[in-house]
């Protein structure tokens, strides 16, 4: 069966359902839903019992990359600041320095075990040296896995931020193997243009996109979340055309949107919360419908090679020395070593040598293609295990909550107090997102005259108003009266 426009909303639908109730039960068996969502699409695929023919690499391009925005920047959305800042730079460490050396070490291992060139062989290692977001922001947020002192952060900091240097590696590494008169120095200059800009227009974007989210008067509610994705959309295709890297961009964007106080922020979050789940499952289904299992069984003892290889010592080899100079417990160390699960990311980087028509493309998407299923079936399947194991996780009865719990599940406050809000004070004539309200309290309500206003982040506060607030404990109420009186805590 080959897709046409007839039957892609029909195939489509049906695929999505089946995934979503498959996936409801799959951890009831330890199975990580993200492999099941790839599974269902090879079996739909022209190898498996569905005979559906897809063979198109530029739509499952085009398909990854709309998906990683969706996914990247839910993922920033919910990164805490006060989270990451404490480990900030071991984050950006393992980003960075622990994605080139992972890269090297394993492209260093294909080029001596097998005829590739060393730029196809760096290349491939390029294409799975980065951690996939939606791997470990879906594994770690399904399973509630509770880790001790910063690890959780520190995992979904580096996931979150390191597939734009992968994507620079390989585009970098992509080009030395399609011209090979470049020298290897002539790749500098791309890396700095992509990361600096990626970093610096994703601030500018997500300054603009706060303005405009909190001025732009929208008549109704639900037009707030469809504001946000047209700025993540403008965000990486703007930053795309100017030379830097879109992914960075979009997820730098998201963090600093994810830390200031937006207009129905509750709505957006819980929008892009499911978006992300959908573009997860549209994204493995894509990739899965693009395998041909057939193709991939002649490459499976150097896949599996070079899987044990990445596992087991290119990726420890990045996480060690990219942390060498910072004080952390070894347990810690071989615990984020172990969480370097390879997911769609890297198979969505495969297509690029493909588009590009080099010899070794088919080769290179099969082991890619291995080596990220091994992953998630291997290391998806034990973290807890592995945390047992090592002491990292925490126990039940101590789990934090989430970041942005607050915003996501309207959990009850244990305190309520009525502040009556006097003419000359500060909060007179200010929306309540202007406000910036403390972390452990919100407006539940506010009695105004004869009448009770639901708030809202667009809520101008009127002399004489009767603010319900509901907070975490007594001592946040001086905060808030100090919020509200001369505007600042």
């Amino acid at each position: 069966m080959s897709i046409t426009i007839e039957n892609i909303v029909l195939i489509g639908s049906i695929l999505l359902l089946i995934s979503i109730l498959v996936g409801k039960t799959s951890y009831k068996f330890g199975v990580p839903t993200l492999l099941l969502f790839l599974s269902i699409g090879m079996l739909a695929g022209s190898d498996g019992i569905g005979g559906i023919y897809f063979d198109n690499p530029k739509i499952a391009q085009f398909i990854g990359i709309v998906s990683l925005n969706f996914i990247l920047f839910s993922g920033g959305l919910d990164t805490k600041w006060q989270s990451v800042k404490p480990i900030l730079k071991e984050g950006i460490a393992l980003s960075t320095l622990g994605v080139l050396l992972t890269a090297v070490s394993l492209g260093l291992f294909v080029y001596s075990i097998t005829d590739f060139t060393l730029y196809e062989s760096l290349l491939l290692g390029a294409i799975v040296s980065s951690t996939d977001a939606a791997a470990v922001f879906s594994i770690l947020r399904s399973k509630s896995l509770a880790l001790k002192t910063n690890l959780r952060p520190t995992l979904e900091l580096e996931s979150g931020s390191n597939d734009p240097m992968a994507y620079v590696l390989t585009i970098a590494f992509l080009s030395l193997v399609v011209n090979q008169d470049q020298s290897f120095w002539s790749i500098l200059p791309l890396f700095l243009q992509q990361m600096i800009l990626g970093g610096v227009l994703g601030i500018a974007f997500g300054y603009l996109s706060k303005l405009a989210i909190n001025n732009i008067r929208l008549d109704f509610e639900g037009l707030y979340p469809v504001l946000v994705i047209a700025l993540m959309f403008i965000t990486f295709s703007a930053t795309d055309f100017l030379g830097g890297n879109g992914f960075l961009a979009i997820y730098i964007c998201a963090v600093y949107l994810g830390n200031h106080e937006l207009i129905h922020k509750k709505t957006i979050l819980q929008m892009f919360d499911g978006l992300a789940w959908l573009m997860q499952i549209v994204l493995f289904l894509t990739l899965g419908l693009l395998v041909f299992p057939s193709h991939i069984i002649p490459y499976l003892g150097i896949g599996l090679v070079v899987s044990l290889f990445l596992i087991f010592i290119a990726r420890p080899v990045g996480v060690f020395l990219s942390l060498i100079f910072f004080k952390m417990k070894l347990r810690r160390r071989f615990y984020i070593s172990w969480v370097g699960l390879r997911g769609a990311v890297p198979i969505v980087f495969a297509t690029y040598p493909l588009l590009a028509g080099i010899d070794k493309a088919p080769m290179i998407f099969s082991i890619v293609f291995f080596v990220s299923v091994s992953s998630v079936l291997l290391q998806g399947t034990t973290l807890s295990i592995v945390a047992k194991w090592l002491n990292v996780g925490l126990p039940e009865k101590d789990k934090p909550l989430a970041p942005n719990d607050r915003y996501i599940l309207n959990l009850p406050k244990s305190v309520m107090e009525e502040v009556q809000i006097n003419a000359q004070d500060y909060a007179v004539g200010k929306r309540i997102v202007d406000l910036h309200f403390p972390d452990s309290a919100f407006i539940s309500m506010i009695k105004r005259k004869d009448n009770f206003v639901r708030p809202g982040g667009s809520t101008i506060i009127e002399a004489h108003d009767i603010l319900v607030v509901l907070l975490d404990h007594e001592d946040s109420m001086q905060e808030v009266k100090r919020v509200l009186q001369v505007g600042f805590v």
